[in-house]
């Protein structure tokens, strides 16, 4: 139920000061206040943006999980994304939820970004198109998205107290324009970041009144980053809303008294309860919650969200390997780790329980049943801590149903709750007031003998005990007040036991409660690992009898994950030892890429093929084999450029200096700080080949084109493979000889065209106003009048067409 103005004012008049300042703060984790006075229900937030968690972590409650919001950038398609905005939406209804937290619009500033898997790309205009379409799809069923992290959240070293340094202009025409775009697209909430921008911490940052509020008109709620806020006189004052989570003691009642005190003005908090009150109207929260089942059967969810990951797929070199043709293989080896059990999203807040996941040794199987035999070398284990207990490990010791056991006990040891779980991961394990201990028991049913790797994870007395045998008793105390680290990824200590094959072992792993640590418990286990040598000469030679090889290498989740940047970009010696050792067994080799971000691939020329699949989302198995088979084309064009080293990057630091950290490249990021630095990528912004061949043959522009006015320019392409296929013409401009600085070229527009062998197709691109202005300090924005290159092609450092246009004065 919507409200009006007047029916808005009406209910603010029946709040007191008090009530006011209660309403803006959160009840709880993820809900806001209730106020029966004037009908207002709680609205409900849950973390996004590759799934819907819902309000609890609990594996028994699943969500649709979508490919990586770096694969779907990888589309370039918008339509595609705003289709999954509204199963995510649909997702949203069915778990009770009024505001999703996403889209994520951080940039791909630096490789090394540890939350780099969950943005969308390095270029603001690809961000703020593909961050606008899935605002929009999210929206358009009546379910709010939030843009954030706002702003220049773009790594994660110190992430809460860190000052970012960054200078106006970069900051207005790089950071700042993709929540600009979200802004236009209507999002109904923004949520500011943890760290501070020249000088200010974002929850009390001028920048949320201006541009956000003022210039922009953002008219909805700026919600905090859950724990952010730490002071509340200066934070009120500024353009803030909402406090989250609650219910918190810096704003609440601290609030009401700063405002009787003098030291917030009593308009600064009716401003913050209008702006939730048309948030809480838009959502429903002022009447009836809106039912879930008309909108979840409008989707398709399986089919989907294959398509996603299809669409997203990035082939970045082919040598005429693929796609496979079915009919002309015998054997197929499918090779590594990450085959079997392919990382489908990247870890942190992020992380939901998927209804399934389907790996890339699941997809080709069924894609190739009944045509090709399939044969699975797993290679070397995975570097990295090892997993959380699974069903297919063990069993509650109570009722030996596969999982484990949940106990909570109190101070003495007498159990308080118990339940059977199916996860060695508890991150919100049920504890009361009377809570002293959280228990995880389980029944190891080990599949081979020898040194097993066991781990408990949490913060607090840690014990671990086989078979009544004590292997670990030690204090965990926090060393961190990053809530990515307390309560979704604590640290695991580990230790080794010896497990017979088929004889049951029983396992208890307890951690005690306090204060301020979170009650997160994590159990893991691994069996023990085969000598890396003779695994890899397993699957050498698993390739060398083969008709064809893939070979599946990724990161982890100790590589990319909330709470942490990347030191280097390689996946390890072992893996690229993998890659190596199977393509000379067999040169019909394609190599698999499993990662949310760039990784080092230093043997690309040696494979027949690349095939980039990011974290690929529930049904990424099955969208990667279609692509690999030739089902489907591979859709994806890069949103970020990949270094053949990390010592080619332009900006490799993450890591601040004094608490500050400069972006002293300026506007030159991603594709920009190649071209700047003179620089060959392994693979540049906007590359990605398909299944057919394409040849730029005309670009038309305007002569003349008035400032602040947008363009169009056409760009005919000519298919001449074999095949139908899809091309994404990328638009970019450049300024050589201006009296403003400029990147050597930027890109100002794309789209995609589809046409059947040998002929034409005719790109219509716009190219927005806003791509030729410039940010003057003190003086807001300027178009420099002049000549402007256009230059259109396939990607970033290949474009084969140029045109000049002249830029005309203003007026």
């Amino acid at each position: 139920m919507a409200t009006t103005d007047d029916e808005r004012e009406r209910l603010l008049d029946k709040l007191t000061p008090e009530a006011r300042a209660a309403l803006l703060t959160g009840a709880s984790t993820w809900r806001t206040r209730a106020e029966p006075a004037i009908g207002l229900r709680e609205v409900v937030m849950s973390d996004g943006p590759a799934g819907v968690r819902g309000e609890s972590w609990d594996e028994r409650d699943t969500s649709a999980l979508l490919p990586s919001p770096s694969a779907l950038a990888a589309t370039w398609d918008e339509d595609l994304v705003a289709e999954l905005g509204g199963l995510l939406a649909a997702e949203a209804r069915r778990k009770g939820v009024d505001v999703l937290l996403a889209p994520a619009l951080n940039l791909h500033r630096s490789p090394l970004a540890g939350r780099h898997f969950e943005c969308f790309s390095e270029d603001p205009l690809l961000t703020g198109r593909i961050g606008a379409a899935l605002i929009r799809g999210v929206q358009a069923h009546g379910i709010a998205a939030t843009a954030k992290h706002y702003v220049a959240n773009d790594s994660e070293t110190d992430r809460l107290t860190v000052d970012v340094r960054v200078g106006a202009r970069a900051l207005r025409e790089v950071y700042l324009a993709p929540f600009e775009a979200a802004v236009a697209a209507g999002v109904r909430v923004v949520m500011a970041a943890y760290n501070g921008v020249n000088g200010a911490s974002m929850a009390a940052s001028p920048l949320l009144t201006e541009p956000l509020k003022g210039e922009w008109g953002f008219t909805g709620v700026v919600v905090s980053d859950w724990g952010a806020v730490t002071s509340t006189a200066d934070t009120a004052r500024a353009g803030l809303d909402l406090v989250m989570p609650g219910p918190s003691e810096v704003w609440g009642a601290a609030l009401a008294r700063a405002v009787a005190a003098g030291e917030v003005p009593p308009e600064a908090v009716d401003d913050k309860v209008r702006r939730l009150l048309r948030l809480a109207g838009w959502t429903g929260a002022l009447g009836p919650r809106p039912t879930a089942t008309a909108l979840q059967h409008r989707f398709d969810e399986g089919e989907l969200l294959r398509r996603a990951a299809a669409a997203g797929a990035v082939l970045l070199a082919d040598r005429g390997l693929l796609p496979l043709d079915p009919d002309r293989l015998g054997t197929v080896a499918v090779i590594g780790a990450h085959a079997a059990a392919t990382r489908t999203a990247g870890g942190g807040s992020s992380a939901v329980f998927p209804h399934e996941e389907v790996s890339v040794l699941d997809g080709l199987r069924a894609a190739l049943a009944g045509r090709a035999r399939i044969v699975h070398a797993p290679g070397p284990a995975p570097a990295g801590p090892p997993p959380p207990l699974a069903p297919g490990l063990c069993a509650d010791p109570r009722t030996g149903a596969p999982g484990l056991l949940l106990r909570v006990l109190d101070p003495s040891g007498a159990e308080l709750h118990a339940e059977h779980r199916l996860s060695g991961r508890q991150l919100e394990p049920p504890c009361g007031p009377d809570a002293h201990t959280v228990e995880i028991s389980a029944l190891l049913r080990p599949t081979v003998t020898g040194e097993w790797t066991l781990g408990v994870g949490g913060f607090g007395r840690l014990t671990l005990v086989l078979d009544g045998r004590t292997l670990l008793d030690e204090e965990a105390p926090r060393h961190t007040d990053d809530p990515a680290v307390v309560h979704v990824n604590p640290p695991v200590r580990t230790v080794t036991a010896r497990l017979e094959a088929d004889r049951p072992a029983l396992l208890v792993a307890r951690r005690t409660l306090a204060p301020d640590t979170g009650r997160a418990v994590v159990v893991t286990a691994a069996p023990p690992a085969d000598d890396p040598a003779a695994a890899i000469r397993e699957a050498a030679r698993a390739a060398a009898r083969a008709d064809a090889a893939v070979v599946v290498v990724g990161t982890t989740a100790h590589d990319e994950s909330e709470g942490a940047d990347r030191t280097c970009l390689a996946l390890g010696p072992q893996q690229d030892a993998l890659v190596r050792a199977v393509a000379a067994a067999n040169p019909r080799t394609a190599a698999v890429v499993n990662s949310g971000g760039p990784v080092e691939l230093p043997w690309r020329d040696d494979v027949a093929a690349v095939l980039l699949a990011w974290f690929p989302g529930q049904q990424g198995g099955a969208g990667v084999a279609d692509v690999l088979v030739g089902r489907r084309e591979p859709g994806g064009r890069l949103p970020t450029t990949w270094p053949a080293a990390l010592t080619d990057a332009p900006v490799t630091d993450t890591v601040p200096r004094d608490g500050r950290l400069r972006y002293d490249e300026g506007l030159h990021v991603g594709h920009r700080g190649w071209l700047r630095d003179g620089r060959a990528p392994a693979y540049w912004f906007g590359h990605g080949l398909g299944y057919t061949t394409w040849e730029y043959e005309e670009l038309t522009a305007p002569g003349d084109v008035p400032a602040g006015t947008p363009f169009t320019v056409r760009v005919r392409v000519r298919n001449t493979g074999g095949r139908p296929g899809r091309e994404v013409v990328q638009v970019y401009l450049a300024r050589p000889g201006a009296d403003v600085e400029y990147p050597v070229r930027w890109l100002a527009g794309y789209a995609a065209v589809r046409a059947d062998p040998g002929r034409t197709a005719t790109a219509a691109v716009t190219v927005p106003a806003e791509a030729l202005r410039h940010w003057c300090e003190g003086y807001g924005w300027r178009v420099e009048p002049g000549a402007c290159s256009v230059l259109a092609g396939r990607c970033a450092g290949e474009l084969p067409l140029r045109a000049e246009v002249r830029v005309l004065p203003p007026g």
